[in-house]
């Protein structure tokens, strides 16, 4: 069965990464640039700001915690641990890929960008999905087009960034609780 879902894992990333294009090419690159995304952070920060006011602080603070332990976990509990190669350093598959950008690092599981971005996704929509219902599609949006940018690009394996996407929920609802137990203590 195991065999089975890496076939499968592999089968995916070759779809995905096979329907590509100049325009969807230069996106996908875009999309996967951390600075791309500043004026959307900006926006963020203002709706935070409006709604938080002078404990604006320590939501920033929860907001850097969750982005510090999305990396360092994904890095030292899974890349390091795992030590699964990124489909565009495994010489098995990465001569069936399209390449857009460099690889990056050698491993892939988890995918860092996944673990950051839903965990950023998942405390933003616990912290102001009260005020602005338009928040939750809108994060999951952002999320999901991240993690699929990471495929598009062959840089990830689809499991690497499902498994970021869960362990960084879970570390965003984590800092989100972190959070609200700090913010009835001060």
């Amino acid at each position: 069965m195991f065999e089975q879902l890496i076939v499968l894992d592999k089968e995916l990333l070759l779809l995905i990464n096979g329907f590509h294009n100049h325009l969807f090419d230069s996106v996908m690159v875009f999309v996967s640039l951390k600075f791309g995304w500043i004026p959307f952070y900006l926006l963020l920060l203002y709706f935070i700001i409006k709604d938080y006011g002078s404990r604006t602080w320590l939501v920033l603070i929860i907001i850097a915690l969750t982005v510090l332990l999305a990396d360092q976990i994904s890095v030292q509990l899974f890349k390091n641990m795992f030590q699964r190669l990124r489909p565009c350093h495994d010489e098995n598959i990465s001569v069936l890929l399209h390449l857009v950008n460099t690889c990056g690092g050698k491993y892939g599981f988890i995918s860092s960008h996944a673990t950051n971005s839903f965990s950023l996704a998942a405390l933003i929509i616990l912290l102001l999905k009260n005020k602005y219902t338009w928040i939750w599609p809108v994060m999951l949006f952002y999320a999901t087009i991240i993690i699929y940018s990471r495929v598009y690009l062959g840089v990830h394996y689809p499991s690497d960034v499902i498994g970021g996407a869960i362990i960084g929920s879970f570390i965003g609802l984590g800092t989100y609780y972190l959070f609200r137990v700090v913010n009835s203590h001060i």
